[in-house]
C-alpha cells in the first residue's frame, strides 16, 4: 500500500549520481517529484528518464526538482545514465538515488512484494514544499509514464495550492477553473474578481486565477 495523499514524505540521506544528499535539506522550499524505477538498463525506463532530462527547464520554471530512484548501486547507476544520455540525445542533470539495500524505497512503499522482494513499484509521488505527498500515480512495468500529465497534474496542484479553486475534467493551462464549494457566492467578487459563470450552486466557473 502507498502513502496517502496529505501524508508527510519520509525524509532519507542518500548515495545518488549527483553525490550524496540530505532529502529535506535538498528539497529546501521547492516542489519535488520522486519517482522510482525497477532496476537499471531497464528499456522503458530509459526512454522516461531521458524525457525527465528533456523537460529540464519546464521542472524548474515550476520550481520543482526531480529525484529517481533504483535498487541497484550507484556504480551501476553512472553506466545507466551514460547509455540514457547516449540513446535519449540528452544530459541526465538530475540525481539518481542508489538504494540497494531498499530501505527508502520500503520506506515509501514502492516495493511490490506480491510481484517481486526486489523490483520497485513505477510510482510517482508529488511533493510539496512542506513535504507532504500532494498527489501519486503508479504505472505497471510495461507502460511508460506519460510527462504531458505529469506536468498538467503538477500545473494543478500548484495551481490549487494557491487559490480555493479545483481544476475539471481535462484541464490544461489557460483554461477556467471550478471554484471551491467553500467559497460562498458572497466571497466570489473579492477573490475572483476575473467573475464567474454558475452552473449551479455547487458548479462554479471562473478564468484561471495567474493568467
Amino acid at each position: 500500500m502507498s502513502l496517502k495523499i496529505g501524508d508527510i514524505a519520509p525524509d532519507f540521506k542518500a548515495e545518488t549520481t549527483e553525490g550524496p544528499i540530505d532529502f529535506y535539506q535538498w528539497l529546501g522550499n521547492n516542489w519535488a517529484i520522486l519517482y522510482s524505477h525497477p532496476g537499471d538498463y531497464t528499456p522503458i525506463c530509459t526512454t522516461e528518464l531521458g524525457r525527465t532530462a528533456q523537460l529540464s527547464n519546464e521542472f524548474a520554471r515550476r520550481n520543482t526538482r526531480i529525484l529517481a530512484i533504483s535498487v541497484d548501486g550507484i556504480e551501476s547507476h553512472r553506466g545507466w545514465v551514460n547509455d540514457i544520455n547516449e540513446t535519449q540525445h540528452t544530459r541526465v542533470d538530475f540525481p539518481i538515488i542508489a538504494d540497494p539495500d531498499k530501505t527508502i524505497s520500503r520506506s515509501y512503499q514502492m516495493i511490490h512484494d506480491n510481484a517481486s522482494s526486489s523490483a520497485t513499484v513505477r510510482s510517482v509521488y508529488f511533493i510539496g514544499p512542506d513535504k507532504k505527498i500532494k498527489a501519486a500515480i503508479t504505472y505497471p512495468a510495461s507502460t511508460g509514464r506519460n510527462f504531458t500529465e505529469i506536468l498538467r497534474v503538477l500545473d494543478s496542484l500548484q495551481l490549487t495550492d494557491r487559490y480555493s479553486v479545483g481544476t475539471p475534467v481535462d484541464w490544461e493551462v489557460g483554461q477556467d477553473v471550478v471554484i471551491s464549494t467553500s467559497v460562498s457566492n458572497d466571497e466570489i467578487p473579492s477573490k475572483f474578481p476575473k467573475g464567474h459563470r454558475e452552473v449551479n450552486s455547487y458548479l462554479r466557473y471562473t478564468p484561471q486565477p495567474d493568467k
